[in-house]
């Protein structure tokens, strides 16, 4: 069957973001619609920027500034950590003074990073002592130059950085260090290119080099990290799920979840235009894999991991614990409270295969807390979920679309059970 999967939250942030930057208008094709990205849309309207919305939401037409904002403002990012993270330089490259603030939610998450690289260009901050939000910008454009950016906390920071060099008055030169997600820094560099700036790679060195952003128009594919709970729920109920338009080509690396099912027994399918998997007879275990490129769906895999038929060790994904929630305690608890054992440490997880019981799983207002253990319940009954309305993030349709591809409890057949 074919999944219907909304946009990538991350190609549309990142591509508001560029439209807004650039010369002219950008239209988006199929922007994913959710709580995300609708607050990054409603900060880039507070600082000027015109967004013209479809009647049916199927597109978004970005009037650029073509330069950094002008004349100050508070700017609410909600629950948004891209907002937080892309829009203070954004406004740094341009003129007055900017508040930003959230929930309290993204109020524990970390910033100083950020707020550092900015001072060291130019900007004004004043944070909080935590370096979180509340944020302060007073902003008179950002100078370039080098910098040193320690980037193993999330890549963000870095993202944000980039996106806005192209607007500084020098170019920008950053030399990374402990970088997490390389993969959404590619698809960043990807994005900026095609919205006209000139990038280059040397080592841990990236430069970009100050040039008018020109507007673009941008089909968004669907979400790759969205997309994994589908192919997961396949795997694990030896059923074939198809996503169009998300192949070979993407810009995001969290497609790369596909081969670790491929490492877990199922079959899987890459073209131009479409990614297919299809479940085995079993889930197979026994593994140990880094996912520290495409840490936003081990949830998914640890979540589906006590129906293999061994342990799975998932490693690389420290940067996690700083996300909606706590990940890999979230991830542990809740398989506690299933009655599965795991080990964890500071950057790994091993969940060890056994028989679960019912639970209600916390989803710590985490979306992908909430959708990865809702693909357990396909297999697993009594699962519930304490807040299921959270997946509203990225994907408020997600229940719907899952319940419409596997609208009857799994039932394994003999045949099943004998591979177990």
């Amino acid at each position: 069957m074919k999944a219907r999967i909304p946009g990538s939250k991350s190609i549309t942030n990142r591509a508001l973001v560029l439209a807004a930057s650039a010369h002219g208008t950008s239209r988006l094709t199929a922007p994913l619609v959710s709580d995300d990205t609708v607050a990054f849309r409603e900060a880039l309207t507070a600082l000027g920027v015109r967004v013209t919305t479809a009647a049916d939401d199927a597109s978004w037409t970005v009037t650029g500034l073509g330069r950094g904002p002008r004349g100050g403002g508070r700017i609410w990012c909600a629950d948004a950590g891209t907002a937080a993270r892309f829009l203070p330089p954004f406004v740094a490259t341009g003129e007055g003074s900017y508040v930003f603030d959230g929930t309290d939610q993204l109020k524990a998450r970390p910033l100083h990073p950020l707020t550092r690289a900015l001072t060291r260009l130019g900007a004004r901050i004043t944070a909080d002592p935590a370096a979180a939000l509340p944020l302060t910008v007073d902003a008179d454009g950002l100078t370039g130059g080098e910098l040193a950016l320690p980037s193993g906390l999330s890549s963000q920071f870095l993202s944000g950085l980039l996106m806005a060099a192209p607007l500084m008055r020098a170019p920008l030169r950053v030399r990374v260090h402990d970088l997490v997600s390389r993969p959404y820094i590619d698809m960043t560099l990807a994005l900026m290119t095609r919205f006209g700036a000139r990038t280059e790679e040397s080592g841990n060195d990236l430069s970009v080099d100050p040039a008018p952003y020109r507007a673009t128009d941008l089909a968004v594919e669907p979400d790759a990290s969205t997309a994994s709970y589908f192919f997961a729920a396949a795997a694990v109920t030896v059923r074939e799920i198809t996503v169009p338009g998300l192949g070979l080509g993407s810009l995001q690396g969290d497609l790369g979840f596909v081969d670790v099912l491929r490492k877990a027994g199922a079959t899987v399918r890459v073209t131009d235009d479409e990614t297919t998997v299809i479940g085995g007879p079993a889930l197979r275990g026994g593994f140990d894999v880094d996912m520290g490129n495409i840490s936003d769906t081990f949830m998914t895999l640890a979540a589906i991991a006590p129906l293999a038929d061994a342990p799975i060790t998932i490693r690389g994904i420290a940067h996690a614990r700083l996300k909606e929630s706590d990940r890999i305690a979230a991830v542990a608890e809740n398989l506690g409270e299933l009655g599965v054992t795991t080990e964890v440490g500071p950057d790994r997880i091993t969940v060890v295969p056994g028989p679960t019981r019912p639970a209600r799983i916390a989803c710590h207002r985490d979306h992908r807390i909430a959708m990865a253990f809702s693909v357990l319940g396909l297999r697993a009954p009594g699962i519930t979920l304490d807040d299921p309305d959270c997946v509203a993030k990225t994907f408020p349709g997600f229940h719907a679309e899952l319940s419409r591809l596997f609208p009857t409890p799994f039932a394994p057949t003999d045949d099943f059970e004998e591979h177990r």
